[in-house]
Parts: structure tokens; C-alpha cells; sequence
């Protein structure tokens, strides 16, 4: 008889392993861009995102996804959101290691450095769970633009201790932040919006409102408080919504549904209501998206991370997939065409690793005003545009290199494959990030100055990146920049990567950047990067080796 259930040439799980230890790029900069005193700290945090019992953690939240509950069997509202006790967990883990609060709590230099190397770690594992995360590191620099507000949070905002439990501020141990910006009517449009604030007494910045309304996206619904804007008689303006009244009564915050999702399942993401619901206003009056944009431009630093991270991931699993599988007399890592695909993925992991932590040093030292801070302003929109639409592309190649093994919901790739999208869509799409930069470049010049002072360091360095650059410096100053906004923030983004690439980079990936990203000796997918790349040394790094 000959037996049909022998398993062969199938490929071990991915288990037990460190991507800290594993991403030479990562470490790297960790320590170049000034956060090497958590080193030690990131690679214990890194230990455990490989244990197999955090990575069935992240499969189990995605598998179960939150439950809205909005009455209880009785009929009186709860407005509760139910989670799989592996969401806990993965959030105990997240807060315990400071990923919401460690540059505030802590404050140093490289601070906000380490603590994104950190969040890069944790992504890789399950990045659902991070959206509440990133909401309640994003809301302290706003809720500080109204300091008697922030006195009564802040603490709790640091703690890093996780109480999930659905009760008054005041009796927990730590709170998260969600946000409440779009409407049905306006989407990224938030100055349509037409939800009203109307004052209780005098008003104005730290003053009583009720608040009537409608959005369309409320974030994280189970969080403790929210930031929301709203109309006044001024103009949009900010809030504080708690989900208490300083009285100890709910709040009257009325969740409709949860959202389904294309990816990002494990996170709840809502509709609300808001009838006559308690708030504080948080900056001044009629000032509400300046204010709340504090918020925004921090989200989209973790927007950049998280789809660095996701590439790194997609990348750690297509080539732990080829090592391990065999064709045609050889494993696929073998054959010169997978070597290509692979290291061409290995380039663009790189490159999105440098750009995204040395965006982070910049919100470390953004108190520097003729650098860095019109540095963070315009780099912040250029890297989460290209970082974050480079995603989808390379979770799908690195799907393709597992073949059917990899389309099944078995293997972590489908869950970041929906993922991918997310970053590139959420806090401003590409066209809204497009139309940012535009805005920064002829209302802020500064910034475009800082831009093009950090790309030109690397000059005269590469024939190839000096001709690059010219024509970067040309374009910048031709007509029609709106029809062509996504091609030219591309290009900045390209220029900014080579730039840091040729600075710290390893020289086979580098050399394979300039050939194919900047002289445009490649084709239009993946694997199509010139013979020449030493694709070997390339995936040596690749593999932390």
C-alpha cells in the first residue's frame, strides 16, 4: 500500500523567534537616531512578539472580533463593547511596555526613537490592537494645548498599568483615547461637519458643552474619553467627550455599530450618536482642527511604523516560507528569480525602516524650529504617503511567494494583506496627503527647505542620486503641481530613502535602490531588479544573519 498521509515539503511555523534580533536595519537605527538606551529593553519586548503564545493571541482577536452591546437584557442601554480575552492580553502587553506613554511619562531625548522601534516590534504580531494605542500616545500633545484638561487626564494617560473595565476615570488604574472627527457628509471634509456644541455657562477653551451629533467614524469605542470636533458659533472647534460625566453617570454617547471591516478586525471601529453628551473644550474656540491635528500628525508617524512593520512582517514570512520549501530540485530561496523577488522586497522593507525612524527622531527634537520641526511637518506627509501605499503591493508579493499556502486563512499573510490598506486610508488618504504637502510648501516654504537639506546630505555620494536629486529640484518648481501631486511627493519620498539609504544603509541594498528606484533599471512589480544586485548579501541582512 502506499501511504497518502505523510506530510513532506510543507513549511514549519514560524515560532519562537526574535524580529528585533532579526532586523539588522532596525537595531541600527535604533541606535543611530538616539534610542540606543532601550536596546536591551526592545529586544526582551521582541522575544516575546515571536512566542507562540503571542502569536496565537493575535490570531484569536482577529478570529473573534469585538461585539457591540448596546442593551442589556433589561432594555436599558450599555453601549459596551465585548472583546476575546487575547485582545486583553495583546493590549496588557502594549501598555505594559509603554507604547501609548513612554515619551511623555519619560521624556528624552530619542524617547519618542525607542519608542517606535518598539511599536515596529509589536505590529509585526498584530496591529489591530494598536489603533487605541497610538490614539492615546497621539492625544497628550493636544490635550496639553488645554493644560487645566490635561491636569485631570494626564496621569492616568501615563500609567501603564491596562484597566479595561467600562467605569469612571477616577476609579481606574489607566485610560485610552479614541477619536471622533468624520461625518456621513464630509468624510476628510471635517469642516463640513455639522455636529453642534452648545455652551453650559460661559464656555469657551475648558468650558461645558453639550454636544448633538452624528459620526460617521468614531475610533476605538471602548476607550475612556474621546476627542471630537464639533461646530460652535465660532467654527469647528475641539472636545473632550469622557464616557462618564464628572458626576459619575454615563455619558450619553449612544454607539449604533461597529463597523465590518476589511481588515483590522480585532479592533472595534464605530458609529455614535451624541445627544445633548457632556464635553470640555480643548484649545480655543473655532480652532478645533489645528488643535486636534496635534493628534493627527502622530497617528500618521504611527500610520508610517505600522506599515514598515507590516512590510518587514510580510517580508520575515516569505523568506522563512522559501528557506523552507522545495521545487525543482532546491528550496525556493534558491532559484535566481525568487532570490530577486525576495531581495527586491528586502529593499523596500529597508528603506521604509530608515525613512520611518528617522521621522521619529525628528518628533524628538522638534523643539528645534529651523530644522526639525518643519523637517517633522512635511516628512511626516511625504513618508506616510509613499510608506503606507507601498503596503498593499508588498503584502500581496510576499503572499505570492507562498503560493496557495500562503491564501489560507492558516497563515498570517491574508490577515496582512487586509491589513495593508488601512494605513494609506486612514488619517488622510492619498490625496488628502498629497494635497498636505502642497499646502506645507505655500503657506510653510521652511518646510520644503528642511526637506531638501536633509536629501541633499547624501550628494556626491552617487551619480545616480545626484542626477535624482536635479530633477527633484526642477520639478519643485514646474507648474501643474496638483494634477501632479502623487507623482511628485513619490519622487521626494524615493529622494528622502536614497538619501538615507546612501548615509546608513547597507551597500547592496543602497546599490539596489539607486539602480532601480532612482535610475529606473527595474520593472513594474517586484522582482524585476537589475542582474547585477548582489542578491545574496541582500538577503543574508534580510535574514539577520
Amino acid at each position: 500500500m502506499t501511504t497518502t498521509h505523510e506530510v513532506l515539503n510543507q513549511v514549519p511555523p514560524l515560532v519562537g523567534y526574535n524580529p528585533f534580533d532579526r532586523d539588522a536595519a532596525l537595531r541600527e537605527a535604533l541606535q543611530r537616531e538616539g534610542g540606543g538606551f532601550a536596546e536591551d529593553e526592545a529586544r526582551a519586548l521582541g522575544a516575546r512578539v515571536g512566542t507562540a503564545e503571542m502569536l496565537q493571541w493575535g490570531f484569536q482577536a482577529n478570529e473573534y472580533p469585538p461585539v457591540l452591546k448596546t442593551h442589556d437584557r433589561s432594555g436599558n442601554r450599555l453601549d459596551e463593547v465585548d472583546f476575546h480575552p487575547a485582545w486583553h492580553e495583546l493590549m496588557r502587553v502594549s501598555i505594559e511596555a509603554g507604547l501609548h506613554t513612554d515619551p511623555w511619562q519619560a521624556p528624552r531625548d530619542g524617547a519618542h526613537v525607542a519608542r517606535a522601534a518598539k511599536f515596529m516590534l509589536v505590529a509585526q504580531n498584530e496591529y489591530g490592537h494598536l489603533c487605541p494605542v497610538a490614539m492615546t500616545y497621539a492625544v497628550v500633545p493636544a490635550l496639553r494645548r488645554q493644560p487645566d484638561v490635561a491636569a485631570t487626564w494626564e496621569a492616568l494617560l501615563l500609567s501603564k498599568k491596562y484597566d479595561p473595565r467600562c467605569v469612571p476615570a477616577a476609579q481606574k488604574s489607566g485610560v485610552i483615547m479614541g477619536m471622533a472627527m468624520t461625518e456621513k457628509q464630509g468624510g476628510s471634509d471635517v469642516r463640513a461637519n455639522t455636529t453642534r456644541a452648545v455652551p453650559i455657562g460661559p464656555g469657551g477653551p475648558g468650558g461645558e458643552y453639550l454636544i448633538t451629533g452624528h459620526k460617521w467614524f468614531c475610533s476605538a469605542p471602548m476607550s475612556d474619553a474621546f476627542l471630537v470636533l464639533a461646530q460652535t458659533t465660532t467654527g469647528v472647534s475641539c472636545f473632550l467627550v469622557p464616557r462618564f460625566t464628572p458626576d459619575g453617570k454615563k455619558n450619553k454617547l449612544y454607539f449604533q455599530r461597529l463597523k465590518s471591516k476589511l481588515g483590522n478586525r480585532s479592533n472595534a471601529s464605530s458609529e455614535v450618536e451624541f445627544d445633548a453628551t457632556w464635553a470640555q473644550m480643548v484649545g480655543e474656540e473655532g480652532r478645533g482642527v489645528p488643535t486636534i491635528v496635534e493628534m493627527v500628525n502622530h497617528t500618521r508617524l504611527d500610520c508610517v511604523l505600522g506599515s514598515a512593520s507590516l512590510s518587514r512582517s510580510a517580508l520575515t514570512q516569505a523568506l522563512h516560507h522559501a528557506d523552507h520549501r522545495s521545487a525543482f530540485g532546491r528550496t525556493l530561496s534558491q532559484q535566481p528569480l525568487m532570490k530577486n523577488v525576495l531581495a527586491d522586497l528586502a529593499v523596500e522593507s529597508e528603506a521604509a525602516t530608515l525613512l520611518g525612524m528617522r521621522l521619529a527622531r525628528a518628533y524628538d527634537r522638534q523643539s528645534d524650529k529651523a530644522f526639525e520641526a518643519p523637517f517633522k511637518r512635511i516628512a511626516t506627509a511625504v513618508a506616510k504617503y509613499w510608506v503606507c501605499k507601498r503596503g498593499p503591493a508588498i503584502a500581496a508579493e510576499a503572499l505570492e511567494c507562498h503560493g496557495g499556502n500562503g491564501f489560507v486563512e492558516d497563515s498570517i499573510l491574508p490577515r496582512l494583506y487586509r491589513e495593508s490598506p488601512l494605513n494609506s486610508i486612514w488619517e488622510g488618504s492619498g490625496n488628502v496627503i498629497c494635497l498636505d504637502v502642497l499646502r506645507a510648501m505655500a503657506r510653510e516654504p521652511g518646510t520644503m527647505e528642511a526637506l531638501f537639506h536633509e536629501i541633499k546630505l547624501a550628494v556626491g555620494q552617487d551619480r545616480r542620486f545626484d542626477a535624482y536629486v536635479h530633477t527633484l529640484e526642477t520639478d519643485r518648481d514646474s507648474g501643474d503641481l496638483e494634477v501632479r501631486a502623487r507623482r511628485f511627493v513619490e519622487r521626494l519620498a524615493l529622494g528622502l530613502q536614497g538619501s538615507l539609504l546612501l548615509r546608513f544603509g547597507h551597500p547592496a541594498i543602497t546599490e539596489a535602490f539607486c539602480a532601480s528606484r532612482l535610475a529606473g533599471d527595474w520593472g513594474q512589480a517586484f522582482g524585476t531588479l537589475p542582474r547585477d544586485v548582489n542578491f545574496d548579501a541582500i538577503l543574508t541582512r534580510a535574514r539577520g544573519i
